[in-house]
């Protein structure tokens, strides 16, 4: 339910842009991001992470609608990723922590190994910043709009899984 609920803006976006194109799917995609900060809201916490995104697809999606230009709404993905890097870079460089340990307090971890996960997540939000940018840019809006969301979810998913894989071997387990 949880990951319906993240994605839910997403995918609402996507069946909007199929059904209008890009200027509904941008409002809708504003609506859907409200719906899910009251939704979250409700059921007792919003994270930083979707104030984030809903302040960036206010402001990205409000230019697009704005001016009429979907270049701003295609930046979005793009600022959003870089800016997930950018506080996981500065968390471990400027106050030398690894903000992922508070985001994944239930797993136990040696401290090199949050280190490592940390790089490996900022590397790869400047990779999906990079994919988002060149494909906004360099192909046709609905192949943008199929990448930004199934592309996207799959790569998520995939890198996820990888880093499933890879912390497994390093959890530690309590004590009994």
């Amino acid at each position: 339910m949880r990951l319906l609920a993240d994605y839910f803006p997403l995918l609402l976006f996507f069946v909007a842009f199929k059904w209008q194109g890009i200027w509904v799917a941008t409002a809708v995609a504003i609506a859907g991001s409200v719906v899910q900060i009251a939704w979250f809201h409700w059921r007792g916490h919003v994270s930083a992470v979707h104030w984030l995104s809903l302040a960036i697809i206010v402001v990205f999606g409000g230019a697009t609608l704005i001016l009429r230009d979907e270049t701003f709404i295609k930046w979005k993905p793009t600022v959003l990723y870089l800016a997930f890097s950018a506080i996981l870079a500065a968390g471990k460089v400027v106050w030398r922590r690894d903000f992922l340990a508070a985001v994944m307090k239930d797993i136990d971890l040696p401290a090199p190994i949050w280190t490592r996960l940390t790089w490996a997540w900022v590397g790869f939000f400047v990779a999906m910043a990079l994919a988002n940018w060149y494909i906004a840019f360099h192909f046709p809006t609905d192949t943008w709009v199929n990448f930004k969301v199934w592309g996207g979810i799959g790569l998520f998913v995939v890198f996820a899984l990888v880093q499933g894989l890879f912390l497994a071997r390093h959890v530690i387990e309590p004590s009994p």
